[in-house]
């Protein structure tokens, strides 16, 4: 499928999988959009399924980001302007999730050798695939795609951050 296309085919599905979130709303959705939200820089969200203040507040920004109607709601429009702009590998996905990190997800899933189509839904197929990736690199193989999971798919050593040395203290039984 030509990239043109299946962005095609996840706009698509932002717009059926994602219903209408209105303030004060809960639940899987919500927690959904936080995620989002966070995604794309609004890091004074909590992810916790309530659509509270704080979480108005960021949606009212990014609607205003992007140029969108700026109503508090997220809509067809505000789902498929999060879905097709979040940057793969700035949230965890999990089974039920949608958009353009997901349809990335799968490339690389394909490019490592797994029979996944790239739809851009993280289906029981996509959660089965990533499971046994995760397996194949001993990793935590919880079908959760995490920073490390992500660095493992895109063929990236693991790498450590380095501690320096601030100085050293002597004492008489051993070097600090």
């Amino acid at each position: 499928m030509e990239p043109h296309a299946w962005t095609a085919h996840i706009i698509a599905n932002a717009v059926t999988v994602g219903s209408t979130v209105h303030p004060w709303d809960m639940g899987a959705n919500v927690a959904e959009l936080q995620e989002l939200l966070v995604a794309h820089g609004f890091s004074k969200v909590r992810v916790d399924g309530n659509f509270g203040y704080v979480t108005e507040a960021a949606v009212k920004a990014f609607q205003r980001q992007h140029g969108l109607r700026i109503d508090g709601c997220v809509g067809p429009k505000t789902w498929i302007a999060l879905k097709t702009t979040v940057q793969p590998g700035s949230r965890l996905l999990r089974p039920g999730h949608t958009g353009v990190d997901v349809a990335e997800l799968q490339g690389l899933l394909h490019i490592n050798g797994y029979a996944i189509e790239r739809t851009g839904i993280f289906c029981p197929g996509t959660q089965r695939c990533i499971t046994a990736f995760q397996q194949q690199h001993k990793l935590r193989n919880d079908g959760v795609v995490d920073a490390v999971t992500w660095t493992i798919l895109r063929g990236q050593p693991l790498t450590e951050p380095r501690r320096q040395q601030r100085r050293w203290f002597w004492d008489n039984r051993q070097w600090w």
